[in-house]
């Protein structure tokens, strides 16, 4: 116990969920340290970073033109990076709060359709961000650890992770990914769904964050008991004037529809491709939700009535894949067979 308390104490290892919304950073011996949207504020000639997080996400539609306001991720997996690699080096700094001698061991949580070009670049981005080494886990099978779901057994877990770039569903057993697919519709395909919606059938303009606002205010996938409305500030199409008008939960799932639907029907393919046993397994444990889009109101009552199957949302929905993550890295060996086959160069 003694030398336990001693390499925890003097460990530096970290996992980190690297979403399209956020990233979370988890710290062996001390939990979560970190929770940022994925967004930096750099100068126009990527000479300096003005902000990195929360800081930089307030600062989007507000940015002056010596300022960029960057995502450098897209749809779950890198897509500038030069800035990806500052942001991590950033974390990382940040996530050891004390300097060591040693660099850390980084877990980074990836899609489960990422191509080998793309962890190249994730590993690559780690390494160069001031890791010693870097392993990988696809999000589904950190979104199930996470939920405690008893992955190593001969029986279907189905796992359905909603984030901001992506949708990961898969099914587990034996510690692997028996079927899995990956669909590019999460959290911003919905903000922007909300976006199009408005300006078409409003004709109002308003920016990406005010839709995130809509979406967790009033967005719903199913008709709710009573239905809500919000006051919606943006700019007149027509007049170019700032406006505010009112809109309703049923006109939000108009607009989510689409984005709804293609996740149903991404769950419905798999069962296509899925083993009779595995789906025997399903059918009587049902289907976790995880991810920032499992608390979209009514998607598992949604789900549920269309595929026949029981739909869960995990309590801690957002920091499930984090906390997979975080179990992984504490007990690397117990699941190492987890863990992406390594990369070569």
């Amino acid at each position: 116990m003694f030398w336990n308390n001693i390499s925890t104490l003097f460990s530096n290892d970290i996992a980190i969920d690297l979403g399209t919304a956020n990233t979370l950073v988890y710290r062996k011996g001390y939990g979560t340290v970190i929770d940022e949207p994925s967004v930096v504020a750099i100068s126009n000639d990527n000479s300096k970073i003005i902000a990195i997080g929360e800081a930089a996400k307030d600062m989007l539609g507000k940015n002056p033109a010596e300022v960029r306001i960057i995502k450098p991720l897209k749809d779950g997996v890198i897509a500038d990076f030069q800035v990806t690699e500052l942001m991590l080096r950033n974390l990382i700094l940040r996530a050891q709060r004390k300097r060591l001698l040693i660099k850390p061991r980084v877990l980074v949580c990836v899609p489960s359709g990422i191509t080998e070009v793309e962890k190249r670049a994730v590993r690559d981005s780690a390494l160069h961000a001031g890791a010693r080494e870097v392993h990988l886990i696809s999000e589904p099978v950190a979104a199930a650890i996470g939920a405690d779901l008893p992955i190593h057994k001969p029986q279907g877990n189905l796992v359905m992770d909603i984030g901001g770039g992506t949708t990961e569903i898969a099914i587990i057993s034996l510690s692997h990914i028996v079927v899995h697919s990956s669909i590019r519709v999460g959290g911003d395909k919905m903000d922007e769904a909300i976006v199009d919606y408005l300006r078409k059938k409003n004709n109002i303009h308003v920016g990406i964050q005010t839709a995130e606002k809509i979406k967790m205010g009033v967005g719903s996938a199913y008709p709710l008991e009573k239905e809500l409305t919000i006051e919606v500030r943006g700019r007149d199409i027509i007049n170019g004037y700032p406006i505010t008008i009112e809109v309703n939960s049923e006109e939000i799932r108009d607009a989510l529809s689409e984005n709804v639907e293609a996740m149903i029907d991404a769950v419905k393919r798999l069962f296509e491709k899925t083993a009779p046993e595995l789906a025997a397994d399903i059918a009587e444990r049902g289907l976790i939700l995880t991810g920032g889009g499992a608390n979209l109101k009514g998607l598992d009552k949604r789900i549920q009535e269309t595929v026949d199957l029981p739909v869960h949302v995990f309590p801690e929905s957002l920091t499930c894949v984090l906390n997979g993550c975080g179990r992984v890295l504490d007990n690397m060996e117990e699941y190492k067979e987890v863990l992406i086959k390594k990369i070569e160069d």
